[in-house]
């Protein structure tokens, strides 16, 4: 049997329509993931959806245990076996499902009345793991999050900017997050901060360059924190997508004062340049103000 395949639209409409009879509910009111052979962010969606149903094979054995894992072993579930919704139904709290392993095509309804179903953007940084990286602060990272427009399907390279790669996988639950970490420490500090998110569409790259971005999906923009290596980044970055949008971090002036010329260089146009400064009140009453980045915006023609 082809795992992959098992789940058609007609099967899955199917159970659809099973668990909105059994739980008196519209239909619309269910978030959908099919994640048989697939990368999907299941801990995300049921993080901000009451009801997700999850079609599920043996390339997700783990699933039950990564969910309680994070922190949703109290969540409900429903759950049945196979393609069509003709057998008992059982349920259980996740919990008590930590020892179940996929082994054969499975459906769970999962209900998790604790979400308000709505995502925050600027998650605080206690809430992610730590290792080398110093992590932008989260008001100033919910502005450059607003600044990417990232839709369900995107497709994102983003460079050295780990926490960013994180919300912004949250958001393309459907794309792709291309995160370049070009040490050892950053990369673990991602593959880290992969698990403890339950983000499954982020491919981490050790450089940008062409070979490491040829095989993956093309992206549409790019986010980059800024280093001596700019200009080759662009090089690349336009050489798979002639069109490319980019979104520049830097908090040295020198590397500011050379972007215009780039820009210029490389016919990247509509260059806008954002300055962000964040002061927060401390438990002594003193303003403590974060450091102040630059953000320079601009389309490849």
């Amino acid at each position: 049997m082809n795992n992959d395949c098992i789940y058609t639209n007609v099967a899955m409409l199917q159970w659809m329509g099973h668990f909105a009879e059994m739980m008196n509910i519209s239909p619309e009111k269910i978030k959908l993931l099919n994640i048989c052979q697939k990368k999907k962010n299941v801990i995300p969606s049921i993080e901000s959806h009451k009801r997700v149903m999850v079609f599920a094979d043996a390339s997700h054995k783990n699933l039950c245990y990564e969910i309680w894992e994070a922190g949703l072993g109290e969540c409900d579930v429903w759950y049945g076996f196979g393609a069509n919704p003709d057998t008992p139904i059982q349920t259980a709290k996740i919990k008590d499902m930590i020892d179940l392993e996929i082994k054969e095509p499975m459906v769970f309804f999962i209900l998790n009345e604790n979400t308000r179903e709505s995502y925050k953007i600027g998650i605080k940084n206690e809430n992610f793991s730590r290792g080398p990286i110093h992590y932008v602060g989260s008001e100033i990272r919910a502005v450059i999050m607003s600044l990417l427009h990232v839709d369900a399907q995107d497709v994102i390279c983003i460079v050295s900017g780990e926490s960013i790669a994180i919300e912004a996988a949250i958001v393309a639950s459907e794309g792709t997050i291309i995160a370049v970490e070009g040490d050892k420490g950053s990369q673990m500090a991602m593959e880290a901060n992969i698990e403890k998110f339950g983000v499954h569409n982020v491919e981490i790259i050790p450089e940008l360059s062409r070979s490491y971005l040829s095989p993956l999906p093309t992206p549409r923009l790019a986010f980059i924190v800024a280093t001596k290596n700019l200009e080759q980044d662009i090089q690349n970055l336009l050489a798979v997508n002639p069109h490319i949008q980019f979104v520049i971090y830097t908090l040295e002036l020198d590397i500011l004062s050379n972007i215009k010329d780039l820009f210029q260089k490389y016919n990247i146009q509509n260059m806008e340049v954002l300055q962000i400064s964040v002061s927060k009140l401390d438990s002594k009453s003193v303003f403590i103000t974060q450091p102040s980045p630059w953000l320079i915006s601009g389309d490849a023609k």
